[in-house]
């Protein structure tokens, strides 16, 4: 797994490295054979209260990303891990189609947890969308009390999301083809 490892406010010393890279193996385990092209970005920044780690992996259309913080960067990692596997755990059944099945469900089924047959939406809801502009579009957010809100954005006329982040300020997602 190609591990990429960022300190903000901190620095990752080689013995955060070693021990990420030794967990990571577990992960690597359970994404199956050709998981060591797998991309890692690992990200820890130091906060008032401790330290925060962010995971994210990228293997073969997958993105799997979990944050959590902690007073050691260790025990930030190992949670993060820990949910990580969770997520797979949890959508076991999904991503057997996209990754290896003899691999995944033979070390998740030591572990069962309750699956999902299918997602439930439970709502649904049609929204007019006229082009208006990003500044407009958070406006608009705030007036709602919404995390997120979509827009078809003025400039570029495609549908854009703009959500509010949570170490504060804004976020916009915008379409990419592949």
């Amino acid at each position: 797994m190609k591990m990429t490892v960022v300190g903000r406010k901190c620095a990752a010393g080689q013995a955060f490295q070693d021990h990420a890279e030794k967990k990571l193996k577990k992960l690597q385990r359970l994404l199956g054979p050709g998981a060591e092209d797998a991309d890692c970005k690992i990200t820890a920044a130091a906060q008032k209260t401790g330290i925060t780690v962010e995971v994210t992996v990228k293997y073969q259309g997958i993105t799997l990303r979990a944050e959590e913080g902690a007073q050691q960067i260790n025990d930030a990692f190992d949670r993060c891990l820990d949910v990580l596997v969770r997520q797979l755990r949890k959508n076991k059944t999904r991503l057997e189609k996209k990754i290896y099945q003899s691999q995944l469900s033979d070390f998740l089924e030591t572990e069962p947890e309750e699956e999902e047959s299918e997602f439930a939406v439970l709502r649904r809801k049609a929204i007019a969308c006229k082009p208006i502009d990003e500044e407009e579009a958070i406006l608009q957010m705030n007036l709602v009390g919404h995390q997120f809100y979509l827009f078809l954005n003025a400039e570029t006329d495609e549908f854009n999301l703009v959500y509010r982040r949570r170490g504060g300020g804004y976020g916009i997602l915008t379409p990419e083809r592949e």
